[in-house]
């Protein structure tokens, strides 16, 4: 007896055992989903959605794809199934998702992996492509409700307080009078900005209305309509130039005056108009002028404040004129009533283009007594005493010429070798330049009288003839200095032999 119980309390045990173990075994194999995406709430790019689960272990794809489903709204969304991998399912609509829809994904727990052991219970979750559920509320306004605006170009300003669509801003908002423009979306589409195609009309009373059919961008309506009322125009006094100046390169600012030539504009000045106060920058632009000098072109403008450069650097020593007719007007088409005008003398020193003074050259080469003869450019074709005894005709004679230049800043030597040359009539000489110097001179004194001028010395190979004639020590035209400075005239010393 004793036996047969020992048998049976044995046997129970064992049973025991084995579905202790058996629990375990199936906890290890749970199937269900592990994971999935896009993952819960809002997502703002509904056309870029895919929806896709991961298995804790390989599936049975023909159960997923026959339990899965993706609702929206509670409709059934079509579309293709794709396997990353043994895992991983996702799910392709056939067409994009859209904006503002709650979509819910369900898979039943019939579905089952490949040994068949099914999920112990469904899987559901959901996303949404609607931002919110909430009616977009008006925050705030501008124009305020009864505002005077003096400025006809003010541009129109609501603020909501979710992102609005840019139709909804054309078909439920009015003016009354009805004004024409165009509507533009800042602020991550919550601020909305209207921009008048044209001046707002003086002393008007208008109305901003939004209707109910106002909508969000999560197509909720705005709930109530919105009234604004604002004026425009109510100043009636005539804008005035406050005063001009002279900008220069370094921004220093210098007052210019109507009762007086106004001296030392360089050739990189700039004018600006100061107002009376704010004033339209197109009649401004209309109504100003330069006489004998190059256009004005508007660079900036702050309102009541416009600067303007020339379009071509006015001619040094040049004089011209600066005019400001009546008709420029205010915000609210006030005109102003004076005219004003300035008188301009464009000798600036640090534009003066750089000129030659006249020319230096040794009659004796090699010899102590150089013979040193000099001729300005303010000569009458003095004689060049140059003789057969030092300049035997038909032989390179090495010698040099020394330039002397009146000017603010060097001499571009580029500029130099470029255009100086040695013309004569009747083939009187020829002069071949071989170096060019600023500094080590053949001769150490500068001429004298000519100390302030730069000194360039062209170091070459003259040939002399026997021939009679003038000769020309030319620079063309386009002469330059390292500031920019350019002589737009051919310099001539012209001499007779």
């Amino acid at each position: 007896m004793k036996t047969k119980f020992k048998l049976i309390l044995s046997s129970f045990v064992l049973f025991v055992c084995l579905n202790i173990l058996s629990c375990d075994i199936l906890r290890f194999d749970l199937f269900e989903v592990s994971s999935w995406s896009p993952g819960n709430g809002y997502h703002s790019e509904p056309e870029n959605i895919l929806v896709s689960l991961n298995f804790t272990n390989e599936p049975s794809r023909a159960s997923i794809e026959r339990n899965f489903s993706l609702t929206a709204d509670g409709s059934q969304v079509r579309g293709t199934f794709l396997w990353n991998n043994s895992k991983t399912m996702t799910f392709v609509p056939l067409t994009p998702l859209e904006p503002n829809i709650d979509y819910i994904i369900n898979l039943s727990a019939d579905a089952h992996n490949t040994k068949g052991l099914s999920m112990d219970e469904a899987f559901n979750s959901d996303f949404t492509t609607r931002p919110g559920k909430e009616r977009p509320v008006l925050l705030s306004c501008y124009p305020q409700m009864y505002d005077e605006i003096d400025d006809p170009r003010t541009e129109v300003r609501l603020l909501f307080s979710a992102p609005v669509p840019l139709s909804t801003l054309y078909n439920s908002i009015s003016f009354n009078p009805s004004m024409s423009g165009f509507w533009q979306l800042d602020e991550e589409d919550t601020l909305a900005i209207f921009t008048p195609s044209e001046p707002w009309q003086t002393r008007t009373r208008y109305e901003i209305r939004l209707s109910t059919s106002f909508i969000g961008i999560n197509g909720m309506n705005i709930g109530n309509d919105f009234l604004s009322v604002f004026m425009i125009g109510t100043d009636s006094e005539a804008p005035y130039l406050l005063s001009a100046h002279r900008i220069t390169k370094e921004n220093d600012v210098f007052e210019i005056y109507q009762e007086e030539e106004n001296v030392n504009w360089e050739k990189e000045d700039k004018l600006l108009l100061v107002f009376s106060e704010n004033v339209d920058w197109i009649t401004v632009k209309n109504n100003l002028s330069a006489e004998d000098a190059p256009s004005l072109i508007l660079e900036s403008e702050t309102g009541n404040e416009f600067i303007f450069r020339f379009d071509t650097i006015p001619s040094f020593g040049s004089r011209f004129t600066i005019r400001l007719k009546p008709g420029v007007k205010d915000t609210t088409g006030n005109e102003s009533k004076d005219e004003y005008v300035f008188k301009v003398f464009a000798n600036g020193y640090y534009s003066k283009p750089p000129e030659l003074a006249g020319f230096r050259m040794p009659m004796a080469p090699g010899n102590t007594d150089l013979q040193l003869f000099s001729a300005g450019v303010e000569s009458i074709f003095p004689i060049i005493p140059i003789s057969d005894d030092y300049y035997p005709s038909g032989e390179n004679i090495t010698t040099w010429i020394e330039l002397y230049f009146d000017t603010v800043a060097d001499i571009n030597l580029f500029s130099i070798m470029e255009l100086f040359r040695v013309d004569t009539s009747n083939l009187v000489i020829r002069f071949s330049p071989r170096q060019i110097k600023t500094a080590n001179f053949s001769v150490t004194e500068p001429q004298a009288g000519w100390e302030e001028y730069q000194r360039i010395e062209i170091a070459g190979v003259l040939t002399n003839t026997t021939n009679f004639g003038i000769i020309y020590f030319q620079i063309g035209s386009g002469l330059s200095d390292s500031l920019g400075n350019k002589n737009e005239k051919p310099q001539t010393v012209s001499l007779i032999k």
